[in-house]
């Protein structure tokens, strides 16, 4: 190809207009940008305890890798499944979860404490992450199924749900894992919320569902210490409030435009689980203010996205995808209030990742799924209106 042919094919990219896609471009961009900036900041924070354990700088980055590579290609495979056959075996996948949680309880890793984890070799299966997606799947079949029955009675529009939200709850606290029942129950609300559920039952159910979630905290001595270091870090820096006095250092430091990359001197062995839990207080040390705005941006354009997506399904009729597209945007919302809060001592400490940026195959692959079910359902949408637009167009020409 000559020069002048090169020129000119660059110079009609820039001034003409793109095609119309049958996908969203700008959500596979923000999930791509939000995973390649997770990429960078697992590679930064990870630096010094990756040295101290593997005697190598990028053991932690490699993996991290990997886990996206596997998590892009699971993604790629998932956005060829029609929505109609999440509907159909949705039931399947949510006893798949309920499994996997029982043998995690039975022949599950322990880290720290909690056995929430099934080795796989390669990476480390967690059933809590494929639990959250499989239930909002089977919620979004099982309110499109059971619609009137969720606006109209409490026993069969409320205790159903309740009861499958229930069990899965039971099997995530004996690992235990209060953050991702939280995170469960306040996606399951919202869905509720948006199919139409009366506002009393509704508001009755949040009330039980809060003073439950205190009730569990106050059982426990450990989450009683959790809540009591968060509103007063500064008690006992060295003792329950250190690794929030060590986040907050980090957010101190960065200041407008941080540190610069790789700069953070918190992650030096002094906040632990930098590159997991705590990712985001690296990112505000070294990127400083206008980076954390930048990220959080980001993630909630991807959430901005979820709702339009859920938004056009409902318009096009395709209420299963409209269900879940919402399910998948305020469980990305929540949890990365839940993850920031933390990190800013804004809510008590909890075991949750940032989507598509903490380390950790098992959250990234599953985030990624969720992404590509986006994708899917705003392709569905996209293919039954150029149908629509096509048939009214045809029968205007028939009439001429």
């Amino acid at each position: 190809m000559s020069l002048q042919g090169t020129i000119s094919n660059v110079k009609t990219w820039f001034t003409q207009s793109a095609p119309q896609a049958l996908f969203d471009r700008q959500l596979v961009w923000i999930s791509l940008g939000l995973m390649l900036t997770g990429l960078v900041m697992v590679t930064s924070a990870s630096f010094p305890i990756s040295s101290r354990l593997t005697g190598q700088p990028f053991h932690f980055m490699f993996r991290h890798a990997v886990f996206l590579f596997l998590a892009l290609s699971t993604a790629a495979v998932i956005l060829q499944i029609p929505l109609k056959r999440w509907l159909q075996y949705s039931s399947w996948l949510l006893g798949l979860s309920i499994f996997l949680l029982v043998v995690v309880l039975v022949a599950g890793k322990s880290v720290n404490g909690a056995s929430r984890w099934i080795p796989l070799g390669l990476f480390n299966l967690q059933p809590a992450e494929v639990a959250k997606l499989s239930l909002f799947i089977f919620m979004s079949g099982y309110l499109v199924r059971k619609q009137d029955e969720v606006r109209a009675t409490f026993f069969g529009g409320f205790f159903k749900p309740i009861l499958v939200f229930g069990t899965l709850a039971v099997l995530l606290l004996f690992q235990p894992d209060l953050g991702t029942v939280i995170v469960m129950l306040v996606t399951l609300f919202g869905m509720l919320f948006i199919a139409g559920a009366k506002l009393t039952q509704f508001l009755a159910l949040v009330v039980v569902g809060i003073g439950a979630v205190i009730g569990l905290i106050l059982a426990e001595p450990y989450r009683i210490k959790r809540v009591t270091s968060f509103l007063d870090p500064w008690e006992n820096p060295f003792g329950s409030g250190y690794q929030l006095t060590q986040s907050l250092m980090a957010f101190g430091r960065g200041d407008w435009f941080g540190q610069g990359l790789g700069n953070s001197i918190q992650k030096l062995a002094y906040l632990p689980e930098a590159h997991t839990d705590f990712v985001f207080a690296v990112l505000a040390e070294e990127l400083g203010f206008v980076g954390v705005v930048l990220v959080l941006m980001l993630i909630f354009s991807l959430v901005l996205k979820a709702v339009f997506i859920g938004r056009r399904a409902f318009e096009s009729d395709e209420f299963f995808g409209g269900y879940l597209a919402f399910g998948i945007g305020i469980w990305f919302a929540f949890q990365t209030l839940v993850n920031v809060g933390a990190a800013a001592g804004i809510v008590p400490t909890k075991g949750l990742t940032l989507p598509l940026i903490s380390y950790g195959g098992s959250s990234l692959i599953v985030m990624s799924v969720a992404v590509s079910i986006l994708l899917r359902i705003d392709h569905e949408c996209r293919i039954k209106s150029t149908q629509q637009q096509a048939e009214k167009e045809k029968v205007v020409d028939e009439k001429e």
